[in-house]
């Protein structure tokens, strides 16, 4: 029999933990591989981690809403095969059952010199473990094959190499090495429950009151504003616009739009467009703070805030939204929101946000004062859409018409945004929306 470790996986390169949500194993269940074990969630979204092995789970080394750091080994697999005791962690936690390419670590085997640095687990694509696997080769072997890879990793050729220095008696025999279990409640020692975080609150709350406990993403959600607000010193700058002639072109095509490709047209990519147009004349809007230094943004990725059934809010990203046209932004916007409500977020779909973009208008509100979504520097909000009586311009002379009318608001950082930027992109933004050709085609 052989034990495989399933390790907390890499969520992103910013995420260094994650809480463990709830296992849908425990041990003595049998797993096949892909059947999901356990949930996650980090700040940026929730996945489920799959297994990465068939075979039988014999130890659970953490408990539901402990905080685990990227790397550790939360689990134990007994599978059939050679004895032995390897780690092994997805890439990427996925939301989807699709394969996965495993990455598997001696548990205690030496690092060699190939390795990028000490302590860095070391990782072989699936081919080179099987190559291993034919050959006899054991892990001890492979980690001390010096790797010509990217970082160090052993690649087919030097596998190969390896096999026929070791069949011209050219490589020293290698022991492997005992594995040593360890205890189930060693790896609980290094975090902290996330119950045991929060203080007790002896708070007396008068009359008649029903306390709730704020769910784990509120809590990131409240912590995350009141960064912003203690980082950014806000201003926000507010406009109306005219938009009769884009509800019009919508009502028009909205049909056609939809049997033809398949998808809804909602305004959201409609003032995507917009926005990512005034960008690239205002790009000071699209950069972010580090220190004394402006980092301005070449890639313009719309972040969309969207509300989940539970009532939270995530931001999933449009990347590269500069380099999709309105049919492009419509399949992502759609794309990215139906994943969202339905908790199927990738990590990556939510990072990398340089401007983004709330429609407090979904619920009836006329306007609002967004918070920046840090480490941006601006947010723009879109109101309710509403017909009202307003004066228009004619050529015979001023009159009152019933036009479809919405109000903006945009919070920005007053250190790099000053009143005079964020008002003249504002007022680009309602031209662009204004001056919508009724007549485009789509």
């Amino acid at each position: 029999m052989a034990i495989v470790e399933l390790m907390m996986p890499k969520m992103g390169e910013s995420i260094m933990e994650a809480t463990i949500l709830r296992w849908h194993k425990k041990p003595g269940d049998h797993v096949k591989v892909d059947d999901t074990v356990l949930e996650i969630a980090t700040d940026k979204v929730d996945s489920e981690v799959p297994s990465i092995a068939e075979g039988e789970i014999t130890e659970i080394l953490f408990n539901e809403n402990d905080v685990v750091p990227v790397g550790t080994v939360i689990a134990r697999i007994k599978t059939a095969g050679a004895d032995a005791t390897v780690s092994a962690s997805p890439a990427t936690a996925p939301t989807a059952a699709a394969p996965q390419e495993a990455q598997f670590q001696t548990a205690s085997a030496p690092q060699p010199a190939a390795q990028p640095s000490a302590g860095e687990p070391r990782f072989y694509s699936p081919l080179v473990l099987t190559i291993a696997q034919q050959e006899g080769i054991s892990f001890a072997e492979l980690e001390n094959i010096p790797g010509s890879g990217n970082e160090g990793r052993v690649t087919k050729k030097d596998i190969l190499q390896y096999i026929a220095d070791k069949k011209a008696g050219n490589v020293a025999p290698v022991q492997a090495p005992v594995a040593t279990p360890t205890p189930a409640a060693a790896p609980a020692q290094q975090v902290t429950p996330a119950a045991t975080t929060a203080p007790t609150s002896h708070t007396n709350y008068g009359g008649n009151v029903e306390i709730m406990e704020m769910d784990r993403m509120r809590k990131l959600i409240a912590d995350h504003m009141v960064k912003s607000k203690q980082v950014s010193p806000h201003v926000t700058s507010f406009a109306e616009a005219d938009v009769t002639n884009m509800v019009t072109w919508r009502d028009k095509v909205k049909g056609g739009f939809e049997k033809r490709e398949g998808e809804k047209i909602t305004f959201m990519p409609l003032f995507i467009e917009a926005i990512v147009r005034c960008i690239k004349k205002y790009p000071l809007v699209n950069c972010s703070i580090d220190g004394d230094k402006v980092i301005i943004k070449k890639d313009i990725n719309i972040g969309m805030a969207t509300a989940l059934p539970s009532g939270n809010l995530i931001v999933p990203v449009i990347k590269s939204a500069d380099m999709l046209n309105l049919v492009g932004l419509a399949k992502k916007v759609n794309g990215l929101a139906n994943a969202a409500r339905n908790n199927k977020l990738k990590p990556e779909d939510t990072q990398s946000g340089t401007f983004t973009i709330t429609n407090v208008g979904t619920f009836g509100s006329l306007g609002g004062t967004p918070i920046i979504n840090q480490p941006q520097v601006a947010i723009l909000a879109v109101g309710a859409i509403k017909k009202r009586p307003v004066v228009i311009e004619t050529p015979q002379g001023d009159a009152i018409a019933i036009r479809h009318m919405m109000y903006l608001s945009m919070s920005y950082d007053h250190r790099i945004v000053d009143g005079s930027i964020g008002a003249s992109f504002l007022s680009a933004v309602v031209a662009e929306l204004e001056n919508f050709d009724p007549q485009r085609p789509y």
